[in-house]
């Protein structure tokens, strides 16, 4: 399994959005300049995030988008499934009933299930405050701004 760009973009782009937004609309030209991501990239992402319910979106003067709920409540699965589709190592483990015609014999299966379990296991418990207190004790920097 390799996370594509989109995926990796996604989760800077929400890093970014929680970092400095807030309760406050955060525009895709600031998303774009911080993390050095092209607007036009952003813009596919953020309909993705949108469509499954991260992000909202507010127009007008001072617009731009707002998280939907606290970075404490978005796991990394979450932005990776909006932005990849699946996150399964290997396809036959993408649909929920495996629909591959060699399941019930497949020496490997259960290896697969098994990887998909630690990868799923992690990205769903790891969140976007996680990474950023990571970040902010590594830095050292203890200013909290969200």
């Amino acid at each position: 399994m390799k996370i594509s760009t989109k995926g990796r973009y996604a989760l800077r782009m929400m890093l970014d959005i929680a970092k400095n937004g807030g309760t406050e609309p955060v525009s895709l030209n600031d998303v774009a300049k911080r993390t050095d991501i092209s607007l036009k990239y952003l813009e596919q992402i953020v309909s993705l995030l949108s469509k499954n319910g991260l992000l909202k979106s507010r127009r007008g003067a001072g617009g731009g988008y707002i998280m939907t709920r606290t970075p404490d409540k978005y796991s990394v699965g979450d932005i990776l499934r909006a932005t990849e589709g699946g996150i399964a190592p290997v396809s036959c483990l993408d649909d929920e009933v495996n629909m591959c015609p060699h399941a019930d014999t497949c020496p490997t299966l259960e290896f697969w299930q098994g990887l998909d379990k630690v990868i799923s296991d992690y990205v769903d418990k790891t969140t976007l405050w996680d990474i950023i207190e990571k970040n902010r004790i590594k830095n050292g920097q203890y200013d909290y701004c969200i």
